[in-house]
C-alpha cells in the first residue's frame, strides 16, 4: 500500500465549525426549553437590566431607564445601558451560546447580572421574524453607533451608523412579529408581561407612560402597625395568588440574600400536592412554579420572594438543585417553624385557627422534629374515645395510651372501649400512629400500647360460669356456624346494653383470614404453598353481649338451625357497625341470614281469604 495513502489527509485533520440551523434551534427553544413564548419579554428586560448594571459598575451616576413601546405588531425596547461597539456585536450577538457577561472587564461584576447562559436575543425569535439592534457604547465613547439586523433564517448583517443616529450610550431593540405572533407584541400584553416579570426590578421601567416597577416590595414597605401590615400583605396575596391567607410569615434570610413572605392557605390541601412558589432573581421573576423551594412538610403555604443567591436552570424558569438551594430550603423551613412556635407561645387563638385547617402539615413536621412535637403536643388534635383532644390532654386522663393503627380497628372498639373506661386514640389517619409512638420520647413516663382484641376482651366482664355452661348448646351451634368464616364466638357482659354483638380482630387475624381465603381459591400447587404459611394467630371473635335483651332471647332458642341463622345475622350486623369492608363471603352470609329470618318469620301458612 502506498505510504502516502495510509496517512490521514491534511484536510481531515483541520477542525470544522458546527453549522447551526437557526429555525430548528428556535423551534427547540419554543417547544422544549421555554414553557411559553412570553419569556421573550423577560429576555429583553434581562438584557436591558444587565446592560444598565454593567454601565453603573463603571459610571455609578449613569441613568437607569428601560422604555418599551408596542405598536402595530412591532416592539421597541430602549435602555440606557453599557451599549456595544461593532466588535462587541460580532462577538456577542452573532455567536450562539456566548454571554455578554463574559466580555472583558465585566467578569468581576458577574454576580450582579441576571443572565448566565448567553441565549439572550435568540429567544426573541420565538415571536419575531426579524430583530434589529441599534447600540452605542458607553465604554468607548468615540465609537460610532452600530446596527445589527438578523432574520430567523439565520442571516445577519452589521453596519456602522453616523454619529447622529444615536446620540446617547445605550441600546434599542426592534422586533417585528412572526406570522401569528402579533398578539405577543400588542400593547396590553406587553404591559401585563412586563409587570409580571419586572415589578421588582431596581430600575425605572415603563411601557409607554405606564410604570412597570412597584418598589419597595410589599414585604419591605413600612406600615403604621402589625395589623395594617397583615391587611396589606393579605391584599397582596389575593392579587397575586387569588386567595386571602390565614396569616403571613416573614421570610428574611440575609445570609442567602432572601426577602419575601409565605402566605398560609385558607383551606386544607393534600400533602402530595406540589406547591408553586414565585421566585424573583435580583428583582426579575424567575418562576411562579418553584416546587422545591420549601421542605415537603410546608405544603400549607405559598411563597413569593426575591433572591440574589439561587441558581437558575438554563431556561431560567426553575431553580437548580444544589447545596445553596438545599441550605435555603432548610433556612426557610426554620422560619416557618419559628412562626409556629411563636403562635404557640403568644397567640393560641390564631394557632387554633391554623391547626383546624392545617394540622396535617404540622403533624408531618412534628413526627421528625422532637422539639416541634414537644411544642405542638398541647395543640395537635387527635380522634380519641374521649372526643377530639390533644395527646397531652389524653395522656393526662389515661395511664396507658392505647391506639389502633387503622380507622377500621378504631371503629370496631371505640364505642365499647369508651363504655369500659379504656382510652383509645385513632392512629389510622396520616402520621397519627407515628406521633403516638413518639409520645414517650417527649413525655417521659407515658405508657403507649397498641390495642388488640385480647386487650379489649380482657376489659369486658366475664359471664358467670354456671350461666355460660347452661348456654353451651347455644354457643356450640353459633360457633359451628361461624367457624367456616374463621370467627370464634365468646360470651361477655358489657356496656352499652344496646350493642348486641361486637366483632373483634387484629391485623394478624385478618392476615390469616386473607391467607385462608386465598388458599381456598388456589389450585393444588398454590394451595399447598399457602397452607405451609398457615399461622397460629388468634382468629377473629364475635363477642355476644349477655346484657343485651335480644341476645338473651336468642340464647333461649332450641332450634339449632335458627340459632345458626341468628348467629350469622349478628356477625353481619357487627361487621356493618364496625364499618368493615365486606368480603364476598360476608355479603353472601348477610343475604342468606336475611332470607333465612324472613322464611322463619313467615313459616306458617297464610290465612285463607275468608278469615282475613
Amino acid at each position: 500500500m502506498d505510504s502516502q495513502t495510509s496517512q490521514p489527509s491534511q484536510a481531515s485533520q483541520s477542525p470544522h465549525s458546527f453549522q447551526v440551523d437557526l429555525r430548528g434551534l428556535v423551534d427547540l427553544l419554543s417547544h422544549h426549553l421555554y414553557s411559553s413564548p412570553k419569556v421573550y419579554l423577560r429576555e429583553l428586560l434581562q438584557n436591558a437590566v444587565d446592560a444598565i448594571t454593567a454601565r453603573r459598575a463603571e459610571q455609578p451616576d449613569a441613568p437607569a431607564l428601560v422604555r418599551l413601546f408596542a405598536e402595530d405588531g412591532t416592539l421597541r425596547v430602549e435602555d440606557s445601558g453599557i451599549g456595544l461597539t461593532e466588535k462587541d456585536v460580532h462577538s456577542l450577538l452573532a455567536t450562539i451560546g456566548r454571554s455578554s457577561k463574559r466580555a472583558e472587564g465585566l467578569e468581576s461584576a458577574r454576580s450582579d447580572f441576571l443572565g448566565q447562559f448567553g441565549i439572550g436575543l435568540l429567544a426573541c425569535f420565538v415571536v419575531a421574524e426579524r430583530i434589529r439592534v441599534v447600540s452605542r457604547s458607553a465604554r468607548t465613547p468615540d465609537a460610532p453607533p452600530v446596527e445589527w439586523t438578523a432574520s430567523d433564517d439565520g442571516s445577519y448583517r452589521v453596519r456602522t451608523l453616523p454619529p447622529g443616529a444615536r446620540a446617547e450610550p445605550g441600546t434599542t431593540v426592534y422586533l417585528e412579529a412572526r406570522p401569528g405572533a402579533a398578539d405577543w407584541l400588542a400593547g396590553e400584553r406587553v404591559l401585563s408581561l412586563a409587570r409580571d416579570f419586572g415589578s421588582l426590578l431596581p430600575y425605572d421601567v415603563r411601557v409607554g407612560d405606564e410604570a412597570v416597577t412597584d418598589l419597595p416590595a410589599p414585604w419591605d414597605r413600612s406600615y403604621p402597625g402589625p395589623a395594617a401590615r397583615r391587611v396589606a400583605l393579605a391584599r397582596h396575596c389575593h392579587d397575586l395568588f387569588g386567595f386571602t391567607p390565614l396569616d403571613s410569615i416573614e421570610l428574611n434570610v440575609p445570609l442567602a440574600g432572601i426577602r419575601g413572605v409565605a402566605y398560609v392557605l385558607p383551606s386544607a390541601v393534600s400533602p402530595a400536592q406540589r406547591a408553586g412558589h414565585r421566585v424573583h432573581l435580583k428583582g426579575m421573576l424567575l418562576t411562579e412554579r418553584a416546587e422545591q423551594l420549601l421542605p415537603d412538610w410546608a405544603f400549607f403555604v405559598r411563597c413569593v420572594l426575591d433572591t440574589d443567591s439561587l441558581r437558575p436552570t438554563a431556561s431560567r424558569e426553575s431553580l437548580y438543585e444544589d447545596e445553596t438551594l438545599a441550605g435555603v430550603r432548610e433556612a426557610l423551613g426554620e422560619r416557618i417553624r419559628t412562626w409556629l412556635t411563636g403562635l404557640a407561645a403568644g397567640d393560641p387563638e390564631r394557632l387554633a385557627a391554623f391547626l383546624s385547617v392545617h394540622h396535617l402539615g404540622v403533624k408531618s413536621l412534628a413526627r421528625h422534629d422532637g422539639e416541634m412535637l414537644r411544642t405542638m403536643l398541647p395543640w395537635l388534635p387527635f380522634e380519641t374515645t374521649d372526643g377530639r383532644l390533644s395527646l397531652e390532654e389524653f395522656a393526662q386522663r389515661h395511664p396507658v395510651v392505647h391506639f389502633t393503627r387503622t380507622v377500621e380497628e378504631y371503629r370496631q372498639v371505640a364505642q365499647i372501649a369508651s363504655a369500659q373506661g379504656v382510652g383509645v386514640v385513632n392512629g389510622g389517619y396520616t402520621y397519627d400512629t407515628e406521633l403516638v409512638e413518639a409520645l414517650p420520647s417527649v413525655r417521659p413516663g407515658t405508657v403507649v400500647a397498641e390495642l388488640d382484641a385480647d386487650t379489649v376482651t380482657a376489659h369486658l366482664d366475664a359471664v358467670d360460669p354456671a350461666v355460660e355452661l347452661a348456654l353451651s348448646a347455644f354457643l356450640g351451634a353459633a360457633r359451628a356456624k361461624l367457624d367456616p368464616l374463621g370467627c370464634d364466638v365468646v360470651l361477655r357482659a358489657f356496656h352499652p346494653l344496646s350493642v348486641p354483638a361486637l366483632h373483634l380482630d387484629d391485623r394478624a387475624a385478618r392476615h390469616e383470614q386473607a391467607r385462608a381465603d386465598a388458599e381456598e381459591q388456589a389450585d393444588d400447587l398454590w394451595a399447598g404453598i399457602l397452607g405451609s404459611l398457615r399461622g397460629t394467630a388468634p382468629r377473629a371473635r364475635l363477642v355476644l353481649n349477655h346484657l343485651n335483651p335480644l341476645i338473651r332471647r336468642i340464647s333461649s332458642l332450641d332450634d339449632r338451625e335458627l340459632i345458626g341463622t341468628a348467629a350469622e345475622s349478628l356477625y353481619g350486623q357487627a361487621l356493618l357497625m364496625a364499618q368493615r369492608p365486606l368480603r364476598p363471603a360476608d355479603s353472601a352470609l348477610l343475604n342468606r341470614a336475611f332470607m333465612g329470618l324472613l322464611e322463619w318469620a313467615t313459616h306458617n301458612d297464610p290465612p285463607e281469604e275468608g278469615h282475613r
